[in-house]
Parts: C-alpha cells; structure tokens; sequence
C-alpha cells in the first residue's frame, strides 16, 4: 500500500448495497446531458454550410446522427461505464492504470476539471443569448442575433457562470434535487415544436432549404443543383458525428463515475442505450425535423421571417424561430424555461472541477481555485470565443477522443478488466494522448490558422489542409487506441503497483 499515493490509497468502492437501477441513474443522468438545449440547437447548421445537415435529405441526417449516437455509446462510454461498475470507483482513480498513478492526476484528472470551464462558458454565453433575445436587450437591429460581444450579453453570461460556480462548489445537493426533473423542460419545447411545424415535413425537399442560403449570399436559387459547400452523404455523416461526439467525450469518459453506481453489466448497457443512444436521437431528431417542417413548409421570399439578413445567415436553429413558431409570449415563456434548466449542468461543471482540483491539488483552496476557472470562463463567454461552439467542441473531442481509446485498450489488453494502478507515469498512456490530440485538434488549428492573413502565406497551401484528418474526434480516439495497443505489447509500459484498491463486493 505504500507504493500507492493517498488519492488511490484512500479511495473507497461504492457498496452494492448503495446502488441503483439504469433507470434510476444513469439513464436519467445522460439524458439531460443531450436533452441540453445548446446541443440540439445547434446541431442543424452543419458548421455553416448551406442546408446544414438537411442538405443530402432528412433520411440521411438521422442516419448521421443514429450512426453519432452509436459512436458515442459504444467507443465512448461503455468501457469507462463498465470500468466504474466493476470497480465503484471514479474516473480519476480508474484513469491510473492508463497513464499511471502519478500521470492519473492530471490526465484525466486534472483535464476532465479544466475542460469544465470550458463548458461553463459555452452553458453562460447560450444561456446570455437566448436572455437578451427574450427580453430585446443587446440586440441586432434585426432582432435575430445577439451582439458579441456586448454589455448585456456580457453581463448576464457572467453572472450565470459565477452563480453557478459558486452553487456547484458550495450547495450542489440543493440542485441535485430539482436536476431530474428540469430536462423536462427542453423536452417539452421541442415536442411542442414537433407538432407545430409537422405540416411542413412531407412538402420537404434538400433544395428548400439550400435555395434560401444561395439566394442570401446574393446568387440565382432558380435552379439549384449541386452547391458548392453543400454536405453530401458522406459529408452529412462526417459533420454529425465530429459534432455529437465532440459535444459527447467528456460525458463519455465521465461515465466512469456515473456507472459506479450501476449494478450489473446489464444497468451500464440499458443506462446506456437509453439515455444516450435514445436521448441522442429524441433531441437531435427533432431539430431536424423541426427545421425540415419549417423549411418544407417555405412557399418563397415573402414567407414569414425565415429568411434573416443577408449577414447574420439562414436560420437553422429552432430557438431563433420560437417566435415564428410559437409566437413569441410563448417563444419568451420557452427561452425563459431553457435557460433555467441549463443551470445545473453549469453547477455541476463547477462541482466536476472543485472535485478535480481537490484531488489533483489538495493544498490549493477550491475556492480560489474555482473562482480563477469561472473568471476564465466569463472571459471567454464575454469576449464572444465560448460561443465558437463548434470549436469548442472540436477540442474536447480531441482531448477526450485518445482518452477512450486508450482506456478500451487497457481494458481489452487487461482481459476486460481493470488492471489497476501503475507506476508514476504511464509512457503508453502519455504517448497515445499526445499523438492521438495532435491528431484530433490538427482540422481545429487550421481553421484557426487560417483566419489569420501571416499564416496562410507562411504555410503553402494551407487551406488545403482543412479538413484533412476525418472525423476528428474518432480518428483521435483510433490513434489513442492502436498506438497504447503498440506500446504495450512493446513494453513502453510502467509496472502495475502492488494491493490497488479492491473492486465493491
């Protein structure tokens, strides 16, 4: 035992005997992660390109997301959800036999925390806008998008981030109470949307939706065949499922902790499939089938305020359209409800990282610790980048995506099993995350880098780099496993540390 350092020594299982059914909680817990308003809102626009994600057809957008939804259950979650079950404990502990019982500290440690800051500020920034939309504040002439960035916008994204990280850190059993039941609330926006945009679903057509983007960017849309930008299958499957895992690995890797209160294989498995697969295509599928009835339903240029200025884009996500949809005391009432329920996923952000960083730096005071994170968070919701969503959720599939790799490949190697903690710090686990990040984050710095005019004419042909690696949050999560795969049967490995703690009995 005293080879073992006192965050795995003083680790202790959860007994059967505390918990639960799938049902009771992993289900539930999943379920609101992708019933999360900012998810399903964005997930239409297809990273701005025309039709979004509808532009290959709604057959092929549910497919995308079916085949999305699977990644994320499958590769994601269910070797850190059947590691927490066996053992009863959380991801930091169980994460040590990966990259070592030092290296455990901070990966996943330590990242898991400060990855929840990042989320914060996205949860701020959407929360801020859909606020200043409802009550007219901070807004476009337009009245379509909100400034960014802006007094308003600012004020109230920083308000909710340090609302929240103070309620996570110092009362999250309060939330805890009312977290299982405010999901509801997005759900039922979205059934209510369903309904009222139905009529329009048989009449849709790719090219409904395409037309109105070619004519906003000032082109002819009387004939609109293939158009440059425009998804086509392969696309429309790429694009959905870099966006749902990306949004997803987080909560993938977390399902260490959120299975160690599973009983049985069985519990992980159904936990699982239902409030992630199921969850996944509830939320995503009707955003695109809210967007295809508004668009099916589209009759030209006069049609009721589905057009936007030519500058802000069409519009593709459903909170922009509440008014149209629903009208807007209704749409208010809606955006309204959104917002509170998005507030106890920022308390457990902040409750996620306290944890972290009272493991991974126990003689810094939390308070401090989480105050600097939710600083860090408001800046980033103040100054527009939170609202990059897209990117942002490009980079927690880079960082998350060769984390799950490699714990899939410890697990397999280890004969389906934990293989408890090892040695300082792991080369195998180390070495995979590096390359596989590198991998995952490589689309993300080009996009970035092209932005900038000294880039692209010190990089030749940098723009035709975007987009070169597939898939990025898969492709890291492949380059995690094979290379961890490697450099085990290499040897490129520490030893496993004597008396690791027992799994629950």
């Amino acid at each position: 035992m005293s080879n073992l350092p006192d965050y795995i020594a003083s680790a202790k299982p959860i007994p059967l005997s505390s918990r639960a059914a799938w049902y009771k909680t992993i289900a539930p817990t999943y379920a609101g992660v992708m019933l999360w308003f900012v998810f399903w809102d964005y997930l239409v626009p297809g990273e701005g390109t025309p039709g979004g994600i509808l532009s290959a057809g709604i057959g092929t957008a549910l497919i995308g997301l079916l085949a999305a939804a699977l990644i994320c259950h499958f590769l994601f979650y269910l070797v850190p959800g059947l590691l927490g079950m066996q053992t009863g404990l959380p991801l930091y502990v169980v994460g040590a036999s990966t990259y070592g019982a030092r290296g455990g500290l901070f990966m996943p440690g330590l990242l898991m925390g400060l990855l929840q800051f990042g989320w914060l500020a996205v949860n701020g920034s959407a929360v801020s806008s859909v606020l200043c939309h409802c009550f007219k504040i901070g807004l476009e002439s337009g009245g379509i998008k909100v400034q960014m960035p802006g007094f308003w916008h600012g004020s109230l994204a920083t308000i909710f981030i340090f609302l929240a990280a103070f309620v996570g850190l110092k009362g999250i059993q309060y939330v805890g109470r009312v977290a299982t039941w405010l999901p509801l609330i997005p759900l039922v926006v979205l059934i209510v949307l369903v309904a009222k945009t139905a009529g329009g679903l048989a009449e849709f057509t790719p090219e409904k939706v395409i037309a109105p983007a070619v004519a906003a960017a000032g082109k002819d849309a009387s004939h609109v065949g293939p158009v440059a930008g425009a998804l086509g299958l392969w696309g429309v499957i790429g694009v959905l499922c870099t966006y749902v895992v990306g949004f997803f690995a987080t909560a993938g890797a977390a399902g260490t902790d959120i299975a160690a209160n599973a009983r049985k294989e069985h519990d992980v498995q159904w936990g699982g499939l239902v409030g992630i697969v199921l969850a996944t295509l509830i939320a995503g599928g009707a955003a695109i089938l809210v967007i295809a009835g508004v668009y099916g339903g589209y009759q030209g240029a006069g049609a009721h305020n589905l057009i936007a200025p030519a500058h802000f884009g069409i519009i593709y996500k459903p909170v922009d359209l509440l008014g149209d949809i629903v009208g807007e005391k209704t749409a208010n009432l809606a955006m309204i409800g959104l917002a509170i329920s998005s507030f106890p996923g920022g308390c457990f952000s902040a409750f996620i990282a306290a944890n972290s960083f009272k493991t991974t730096m126990p003689r810094f005071n939390s308070l401090l610790s989480v105050g600097i994170g939710a600083l860090v968070a408001a800046i980033l919701a103040t100054t527009g980048i939170a609202d990059k969503v897209i990117w942002v959720f490009k980079l927690i599939g880079a960082s998350f995506g060769p984390v799950c790799g490699a714990m899939l490949a410890d697990y397999l190697l280890a004969g389906k099993k934990w293989n408890g903690p090892r040695a300082g710090f792991n080369p195998a686990g180390w070495l995979s995350w590096l390359v596989g990040f590198g991998v995952g984050a490589f689309n993300l710095v080009v996009e970035i880098l092209l932005l900038h005019p000294w880039a692209t004419q010190a990089i030749p042909n940098l723009s035709v780099m975007k987009g070169y690696v597939p898939c990025p949050p898969v492709s890291a999560f492949v380059v995690g496993f094979v290379l961890y795969v490697l450099l085990s049967v290499l040897g490129v490995k520490t030893r496993t540390l004597d008396m690791p703690p027992q799994p629950a009995s």
